[in-house]
């Protein structure tokens, strides 16, 4: 489990096919306090660390992760954003983030609002419903507030897009400030919407019962 707050903005510093892609990836701050089994999320995906130094880490993708996240895209150099796991007791400064990307969206439009920075994006339209207005994304691994879902002014007219607001702090500490039209990003949509939508599609055809919620030692 994560919460979309970046660690520490690393390098991918090789790319091995070995059993699937192997990154080698540069975090002087994070690597040296991760141990082989350690999940860190790298642009929003949950990897096993399989080995670290002091400077580096290295985690395997597998075939079905690289086709369904923009990591098998990557190529030596690349900044990536690096979270470790959350622990017992850390504070839950974003939102509760799995590190399973829902899919794979496409920047439609970038453009400058005072200090921020607003991107547009247009998600896979099986994630449409779960994204509205001050909603919790996580793109490319960061925990995001969503600013608009719909048109967005003087960009797409479709109504298949959102558009997120970057700060300052974000920009620096991100691979956000990077984001070009056309650019392919990680989508994790709310976790907590993925599990009603559950519950509810369960309720709606009758298989489950949700009276015992209000009964003693429930409620």
């Amino acid at each position: 489990m994560f919460t979309g707050i970046i660690a520490e903005l690393g390098k991918l510093q090789a790319v091995r096919h070995e059993r699937g892609l192997r990154l080698v990836i540069e975090a002087p701050r994070l690597a040296g306090g991760l141990h082989p089994g350690d999940s860190v999320a790298v642009n929003g995906t949950c990897l096993t660390v399989e080995s670290a130094t002091s400077g580096t880490f290295q985690a395997t993708v597998q075939p079905q992760t690289a086709r369904t996240t923009t990591l098998g895209r990557l190529a030596p150099g690349a900044p990536v954003n690096l979270e470790p796991a959350l622990r017992l007791g850390d504070p839950l400064g974003g939102h509760l983030v799995a590190g399973h990307v829902d899919g794979v969206a496409v920047v439609s439009q970038v453009r400058q609002e005072g200090e921020s920075l607003l991107i547009t994006i247009r998600p896979p339209a099986d994630l449409l419903a779960y994204l509205a207005p001050r909603g919790s994304v996580a793109v490319d691994g960061v925990s995001l507030t969503i600013a608009q879902a719909g048109p967005a002014k003087g960009g797409p007219t479709a109504s298949q897009h959102f558009t997120v607001s970057l700060v300052r702090y974000t920009l620096e500490n991100t691979t956000l400030a990077g984001l070009r039209a056309g650019d392919r990003v990680n989508l994790e949509v709310d976790l907590v919407a993925r599990y009603l939508e559950r519950l509810l599609a369960a309720r709606l055809a009758g298989g489950l019962d949700l009276s015992a919620l209000g009964e003693e030692g429930y409620s």
